[in-house]
């Protein structure tokens, strides 16, 4: 249903704006059409406050913290808020009529007090002179340099800095021919409490850090000359449960209107009726007034088909009807239509479908003029929720082989980057995965657009909390004030991707604990959610929660953290919930949580398919490294084969999102005085786990999949030495048997039992040498796999994801440096340090090895590398065309020389 439409234009603050796919068309551009410039050049960065501020800026009041809760076990039970009532003045009733285009409401709308609060700090006012503070290019985290805080209660946030106060100033010019014009900040995400001036005047600002938002900026203004924007953010330390990053992290634009113009994310597309002939669409435009008198005007919507690029190929092949439309002053105007599309090109997810897309042009005219054009990208699928089988799109059977991840980038930190999220899900798709959980806020818009692209299905999530709380200053300070605002900004957002096909609330919420009463809040949030669109289901992710309590029955689907295959669930929950909702899918938001570090294998390996991490057993603390026999899982989780075993035994269950894809900054467990974690199947350089192939065998059935582990390398001489001693070797497959040699002497050929798979061989006997596997799939070859004991560390070699880069400054080349012996081979115990240099135009932007224990700051050129491998980001500089030579080095070693080019 369509929400509600207020009345009052000026006081909601509300306009759109989408990068323009389609080239200028034969009608002229208006003085006064619709532009979107980025705003991400020429800021100037500071952390902290000036001095005597005193918290004369502050949001609201925090909480005392008096004793840190960082580490505490990444399940544990939230509990209620700490109240506080604010004794002092703060910025709150200046900031929360932000909100106001996203409350229904009218008389639960916030009235702005009078004046500018801030306007008398000199950070604040246009005179000051900033040209001493850093310049800096957005998107920003500042605290992505370190140094890493290696000791103290901080490894839950990544051993990052990311609390405290930091400032953004730019100067934008506005040529006098914009007045009459509305111009609008939209910027895509601030870490957070964000707090915004225009020319001294306090704007707006918005204190949840993964939500886009907009700011009118028309009333202040100076047009045909400078203008100066101020941006404060505070984000607050223990906020989080993983590294949140810091800054103005996402882009910035500067969006310019007509005063009549298609509204903020002001388009509804949905498709109703999907078949291989013919498929409806149908549009919901929202039109804005923000002049002073009313207008008459013609709307129509044009569709075109988008290439695999993104481009719009040929001419439209739909059109709307023209409609005449009256809109009163300071006023908004909903326009519905409807068209057909024959021989429709669907969105699916690939390998069985293809990810179709289109993109509607939405043109206002006065007269012959258009006065604006609106472009929403979207895509022409169905979806069908079946309880005995699970998802359909477009009328075929999409298994969930799903993953989580955070919001970082690794040594990129949370400054979103669309190469670095692309090579991420190019090597999920690779694995096999073809679904992602935004684990556990709105992600950066650009992310959705990739995964429209690229076919991925997702849940999009928007709450880690309510109203109770999981660490001291997350977001359940804000949640009574802001969760209809932020779920609706969220909703209307992101609300025309295909990729999307769940809706999420929450995850593991405090209110699964306070039965009907938590209840009712996950009732509010369903309402406000169905108000803004009812084509897709709504989930809250559920670690506690019984099938007979209240809070599942208000979801659409049920969604379960670790209840199925769980450590602490045994036995199942799955038939509990499929008895008490038969008519419900049933899936994992969150599986297995399995832990380990890369090429770190440890004894004794104990005979179970499952268990925890102790000392001795999976883990060591000395080192704070996780075993790589993929065995072992958090307290709360299972290995793999666990939770495979309990999907296999309930059919019903439509599939999984494992925790977690990658690796991410923050809640590194078992071991919080590490850096990072330890829960993904790629490392947080993007090297993959041997978990990797253990994934690919199940959700690839149809490529042979071979894998082998551990490595040979366990002569006397490497300080390592096991000859004679058990050694098992396991293989990751999806045949159904397989024979085992040492050095040529078979080990023995076994097959896959029901509910098993990894072929294990559990007592084999280390010489040095060769293993080698052959595997049998319904008896005949299928694949093979070796692993051979390398010699002595030789030299170092380059390989570059990419060698051709664009010059823009965004580009990245991921370059891998390996270690190896004489033969090329990869040396898996290598831990030499390595120093990169570069020449040419462009930089070196960061290093990693994977290593979760590694504290060397991420900028840093020299790095030890990491069982074998490290990892260079490379990327040019700005408009700066030619060959990048990057040089890696270390002592003893042969050096290794690659060639990039930026064009």
């Amino acid at each position: 249903m369509t929400p509600a439409i207020p009345t009052t234009r000026r006081a909601l603050l509300t306009a759109a704006a989408v990068t323009s796919l389609l080239p200028k068309t034969s009608v002229a551009k208006a003085r006064n059409g619709r532009e979107r410039l980025s705003l991400n050049e020429g800021w100037r960065f500071h952390a902290g406050d000036p001095e005597g501020l005193n918290g004369a800026l502050d949001y609201d009041v925090r909480p005392e913290i008096k004793k840190s809760e960082d580490g505490k076990e990444a399940d544990a039970r939230p509990v209620d808020a700490t109240q506080v009532s604010a004794t002092r003045p703060v910025l709150k009733p200046w900031i929360l009529p932000t909100a106001n285009p996203f409350i229904s409401d009218p008389n639960k709308r916030h009235v702005r007090p009078e004046g500018h609060p801030g306007a008398r700090v000199s950070w604040v006012q246009s005179a000051f002179d900033d040209s001493h503070w850093k310049a800096v290019t957005l998107p920003h985290d500042w605290a992505i340099a370190g140094p890493f805080l290696e000791t103290g209660p901080y490894g839950g946030m990544g051993r990052l800095k990311t609390w405290g106060p930091a400032w953004y100033r730019r100067e934008v010019h506005v040529p006098a021919s914009d007045k009459g014009r509305c111009l609008f900040l939209d910027i895509d995400g601030a870490m957070s409490y964000a707090t915004v001036w225009c020319n001294e005047r306090l704007v707006g600002g918005w204190p949840y850090g993964y939500n886009s938002f907009r700011l009118d900026l028309t009333p202040h203004l100076t047009y045909g000359g400078a203008n100066h924007i101020v941006i404060r953010l505070d984000n607050p330390p223990e906020s989080a449960r993983w590294y949140p990053g810091a800054g103005l992290y996402r882009n910035v634009w500067l969006v310019k209107t007509d005063r009549v113009h298609v509204a903020h994310w002001g388009t509804q597309i949905t498709t109703p009726r999907v078949s291989q002939n013919e498929a409806t669409v149908d549009i919901v435009t929202r039109v804005d007034n923000d002049g002073t008198e009313a207008a008459d005007i013609t709307l129509v919507t044009r569709l075109y088909a988008l290439d695999a690029k993104g481009k719009p190929s040929g001419r439209a092949i739909s059109e709307t009807p023209r409609q005449s439309v009256h809109v009163a002053a300071a006023s908004s105007t909903v326009v519905k239509a409807s068209v057909t599309v024959l021989q429709p090109r669907l969105w699916g997810p690939p390998p069985t479908q293809v990810p179709n897309r289109y993109v509607a042009v939405t043109s206002l005219m006065q007269g012959t003029r258009e006065i604006d054009r609106y472009e929403t990208p979207f895509g022409i699928r169905s979806l069908r929720f079946d309880a005995d089988k699970g998802l359909f799109i477009n009328d075929r059977f999409v298994p969930l082989q799903g993953v989580n991840n955070h919001h970082d980038l690794g040594a990129l930190g949370a400054a979103f980057n669309v190469r670095a999220a692309e090579r991420q899900l190019e090597m999920l798709m690779e694995m096999g995965c073809n679904a992602l959980r935004m684990s556990h806020n709105p992600p950066a818009p650009e992310l959705l657009d990739l995964c429209d692209r690229m076919g991925i299905v997702v849940l999009d999530e928007v709450f880690d909390c309510w109203e109770k709380r999981k660490t001291p200053l997350d977001f359940h300070l804000i949640f009574p004030d802001w969760h209809e605002a932020d779920l609706r900004a969220m909703l209307r957002r992101d609300r025309n991707h295909p990729s999307i096909v769940i809706w999420s609330v929450g995850n593991e919420v405090g209110e699964q604990y306070s039965g009907e009463a938590g209840a009712q809040i996950a009732r509010r949030l369903v309402t406000i959610l169905r108000e803004e669109d009812t084509t897709r289901p709504v989930t809250n992710a559920m670690n506690w929660a019984q099938a007979d309590m209240p809070l599942p029955a208000e979801m659409d689907v049920i969604s379960l953290n670790y209840q199925g295959a769980g450590i602490r669930s045994l036995p199942s929950k799955f038939p509990a919930f499929r008895a008490q909702f038969p008519n419900k899918i049933i899936f994992q938001s969150e599986s297995s949580a399995a832990v380990s570090s890369r090429g770190e294998y440890q004894f004794p390996v104990p005979g179970t398919n499952s268990g925890p991490v102790r000392p001795g057993v999976g883990g060591d603390p000395k080192t704070r490294q996780v075993s790589a026999y993929e065995l072992f899982a958090a307290d709360f989780g299972s290995s793999p084969d666990r939770n495979w075993a309990a999907q296999d035994q309930n059919p019903y269950v439509a599939g999984e999102f494992v925790w977690t894809g990658w690796d991410y900054l923050g809640e590194p467990t078992p071991y919080y005085e590490a850096r990072s974690s330890y829960f993904g199947i790629i490392d947080l350089a993007g090297f993959k786990k041997d978990r990797f192939w253990l994934y690919q065998a199940r959700w690839r059935p149809d490529l042979p999949v071979a894998h082998l582990l551990p490595h040979w390398n366990w002569a006397k001489d490497t300080g390592n030495g096991r000859e004679g001693e058990v050694t098992p070797v396991h293989l990751f497959t999806n045949g159904d048997e397989a024979e085992l040699f040492v050095n040529g002497k078979s080990q023995g050929r076994i097959k896959k039992r029901p509910f098993e798979y990894r072929l294990r061989w559990d007592y084999v006997i280390y010489e040095p040498g060769e293993i080698r596997a052959v595997v049998y799939k319904d008896g005949k070859p299928w694949a093979q796999a070796r692993r051979q004991t390398t010699g002595a560390a030789r030299a170092l070699t380059l390989e570059a994801d990419r060698s051709v880069i664009d010059a823009d400054g965004k580009d990245l080349s991921f370059v891998t440096l390996r270690i190896v012996d004489d033969k090329g081979e990869t040396v898996p115990f290598a831990k030499e340090t390595v120093t990169f240099t570069l020449e040419g135009p462009g930089e070196i932007v960061a290093t990693d090895n994977g290593d979760p224990t590694d504290f060397t700051a991420f900028p840093s050129p020299t790095r030890k590398a990491f069982n074998g491998l490290a990892l260079a980001i490379v990327r040019a500089k700005p408009g700066q065309k030619g060959l990048l030579s990057l040089r890696a080095q270390s002592e003893g070693l042969n050096s290794a020389h690659l060639a990039i080019a930026a064009h």
